[in-house]
């Protein structure tokens, strides 16, 4: 017979258990961006999407399904539907270091998800392990599926928000060579509900069949530090001279990898201003000027632009 044990010791295990589940909430609600009540006029919700179809193994665990925490926000006091942009953050990153963009795309009448890569991230058990960045392309569409299902489904707080036909992806680094995949890849990783991307420091996901430039695609903004170490400006070159039009170049004059899409200053705000005009120009059928005009900030930054 097995021995039994005390049921003080139960307990205590139990509550251990219950403030390991709490911690790990709290650390995703923080990663997501998600540990303070978001400003007036925007709403919150943080879902777990978990794909059946693809698995995952963290160091130390069983083979579970792929399981994305996606933080969505939403613009309150607009009616109607509206665009979505899907954001991928970078490596060894969160999406609670880029809020501020965030939160100014859903100020402006975007619904905008961000989800937490599961082995990319700074918080991955184990550490970031940039080897799964193939398999994130299929993580950013599964997102787009998910989301217009609960856009469709009657009774949950996204119901009727999404416009299902105005949709872009976005996002920095390793996001950015997510969502580049997700627009201009090949037939396993494009998606073709996407109608504008925004690659913020980005590059081509390398791999036979993975990129597919000379095929039509949407309308891109690409944007880049000219004094970046980490993704060059040689690789955003590349891509943005091999992508169709429409298509646009800001560069950012002297500046770094990160810091201009989450804290520095002026170039956070130009950032704002330019993408939005972009998304509000490609998703809402707004006039160019605004965007060309957002782009032109001597000595901060220049925009290059192939309507």
């Amino acid at each position: 017979m097995a021995a039994r044990i005390p049921s003080t010791i139960c307990s205590a295990v139990n509550r251990r258990l219950a403030l390991l589940a709490a911690v790990a909430l709290l650390s995703a609600a923080q990663a997501l961006g998600g540990s303070a009540a978001p400003p007036a006029g925007i709403g919150l919700v943080t879902l777990r999407l978990v794909d059946t179809s693809r698995t995952i193994q963290l160091p130390g665990s069983a083979v579970k399904p792929r399981t994305l925490l996606t933080s969505v926000r939403y613009p309150l006091g607009l009616p109607g539907a509206h665009p979505l942009v899907v954001f991928g953050h970078g490596f060894a990153s969160t999406p609670a270091l880029y809020r501020s963009l965030l939160e100014a795309w859903t100020r402006a009448g975007y619904v905008v998800a961000a989800p937490l890569f599961p082995l990319e991230n700074a918080l991955a058990r184990g550490g970031p392990n940039e080897r799964d960045l193939i398999n994130q392309p299929a993580d950013m569409r599964f997102v787009v599926s998910r989301l217009l299902e609960l856009n469709a489904a009657a009774g949950n707080r996204l119901s009727g928000r999404i416009d299902p036909a105005e949709i872009a992806v976005a996002g920095h680094s390793d996001g950015g060579e997510t969502a580049l995949a997700v627009a201009f890849g090949g037939s396993r990783f494009r998606d073709r509900r996407v109608r504008a991307a925004v690659i913020l420091s980005g590059a081509e996901l390398s791999g036979r069949g993975v990129m597919d430039l000379r095929a039509p695609g949407p309308a891109l903004l690409a944007v880049q530090g000219t004094r970046d170490a980490i993704n060059p400006p040689k690789y955003t070159n590349v891509f943005y001279a091999a992508a169709p039009r429409p298509k646009f170049l800001l560069r950012l004059l002297g500046v770094g990898h990160l810091p201009p899409y989450t804290s520095q200053q002026p170039q956070l705000d130009v950032v704002e201003r330019v993408t939005i005009a972009f998304l509000d120009r490609y998703l809402k059928g707004a006039q160019l000027a605004p965007l060309i005009a957002a782009g032109s900030v001597p000595p901060i930054a220049d925009l290059e632009a192939r309507p």
